[in-house]
């Protein structure tokens, strides 16, 4: 085609804008790893979605639906769940391929929303719809815990650990921890103490092994198994409220257990160390 009045051809504007597709940047093309973890903040998103039309909302329009509530509220941590299959992938994907100069800001943005913001959201809610809980003491606690995601999250992109180690419980592992107590309706002060320790141990120096490997594996195997116990609760299957008790249950006693045994071997490898001085010294 030509332009009626320069009689100039339109095709070179084409060839144009392809080159400038071609000559695009390489930090704003987003590789298979950066699509993984965009998905990973929709999911995070979705969860704060579902917990306020399905939780909050009807709480306070007075809704006595026990039904409605429970559905949501499985669906939101199901979409925390899955947000943490995204984060796990995106990074085996980005070491088995790559990951454009953006992955690492990306990630940690989108762990932000799905893994600092929807928990905390859900702790707040959990403070207003609770009938033992108080709604600012639960705010307060929803606080400490988005600021524990963001402070972990900034160390971990100034500290460099040595390889195959988190310093701090990993805010996909603490998140869930958070939402397990939650779901788990204990009494009120032992949620909240319980909550607490969880963002204290995000912030900590306790080592945390990566999930790679067999670990990874393991980590897919149980949060695919925390997915259908969830189903199951929130279709009142039978014994579905006590499968997702156990399931919270087993999910803080991990969150309480791994700690103990990175202090032990901490301890262990500082005594060892000490051992191998003293014999060193000895003529």
């Amino acid at each position: 085609m030509t332009d009626p009045e320069t009689r100039a051809g339109w095709v070179p504007e084409a060839e144009d804008e392809n080159a400038d597709a071609e000559d695009m940047p390489l930090s704003l093309r987003l590789s298979i790893a950066d699509t993984l973890t965009l998905g990973n903040a929709t999911c995070g998103f979705m969860a704060v979605y579902f917990t306020t039309t399905g939780i909050l909302i009807p709480h306070l329009q007075g809704s006595q639906e026990t039904g409605m509530a429970r559905h949501s509220a499985a669906t939101a941590v199901i979409l925390m769940l899955l947000a943490a299959i995204f984060d796990l992938c995106d990074g085996l994907v980005a070491r088995k391929l790559r990951s454009s100069p953006m992955g690492a800001e990306l990630d940690n943005l989108s762990d932000l929303i799905s893994f600092g913001l929807a928990p905390a959201y859900f702790v707040l809610v959990y403070g207003m719809v609770a009938d033992d809980a108080h709604q600012r003491v639960s705010a307060l606690a929803a606080i400490v815990v988005l600021l524990a995601v963001v402070l972990r999250l900034a160390r971990f992109s100034c500290v460099t650990m040595k390889d195959g180690m988190f310093q701090g419980m990993p805010s996909p592992f603490g998140a869930l921890t958070v939402v397990s107590i939650v779901l788990l309706e204990l009494p009120f002060i032992p949620t909240l103490l319980a909550i607490i320790g969880v963002a204290w141990l995000m912030v900590s120096r306790v080592e945390y092994p990566k999930p790679r490997g067999v670990l990874a594996v393991a980590m897919l195997g149980w949060i695919v198994g925390a997915m259908g116990l969830l189903a199951a609760w929130a279709f009142d299957a039978p014994g579905g409220q006590v499968l997702l008790a156990t399931g919270c249950a087993l999910q803080v006693v991990l969150g309480a257990v791994i700690p103990l045994f990175a202090t032990a071997r901490r301890v262990n490898t500082f005594r060892d160390n000490r051992r191998v001085a003293r014999a060193a010294q000895l003529p």
